[in-house]
């Protein structure tokens, strides 16, 4: 998938309405106020986790990561940085995107939209026996998040 192709799917997902009820398709969910795809993910690891494997899987994913970001900050402008860590298990829990997010990756590369919106790219990986995924969510401006990550 080209820097191209990921901005397309990207766009596709800032109009596609919010679903009422929380929905998975393969490596794609939907809910009340967020949609969270996978762009690219690597071989999982569970046969083959040596370091030069694991190395170059993370090499492609990041690659494609830093792909996607310059064409989207070429369009929209620098992201903010969103701290995930702080969405991590608390007395409240997050809302989704955040809480499904927060349990892949540590920071989420933010740009907020028109029309009441937020496109983000993540990098994330849920164990190490797992594939590492370049991530796309949209979600609702309502998000509970400030610029600099904070809650």
């Amino acid at each position: 998938m080209t820097a191209e192709d990921r901005f397309r799917v990207i766009d596709e997902l800032l109009g596609r309405p919010f679903p009422a009820h929380e929905t998975t398709d393969g490596f794609a969910s939907s809910g009340p106020g967020h949609h969270v795809v996978v762009l690219q993910a690597s071989q999982d690891f569970w046969d083959d986790p040596d370091d030069d494997v694991v190395e170059a899987a993370e090499r492609e994913i990041d690659d494609a990561f830093e792909s996607a970001v310059s064409a989207l900050t070429a369009r929209w402008g620098k992201p903010e940085p969103i701290d995930l860590g702080r969405y991590l298990p608390s007395e409240e829990p997050a809302p989704e995107p955040l809480r499904q997010l927060c349990g892949l990756s540590g920071q989420l590369l933010l740009w907020r939209r028109p029309a009441g919106r937020w496109a983000g790219l993540a990098v994330g990986q849920a164990d190490r026996e797992f594939p590492i995924m370049l991530i796309a969510a949209v979600g609702a401006a309502g998000a509970p998040f400030v610029a600099g990550g904070g809650r």
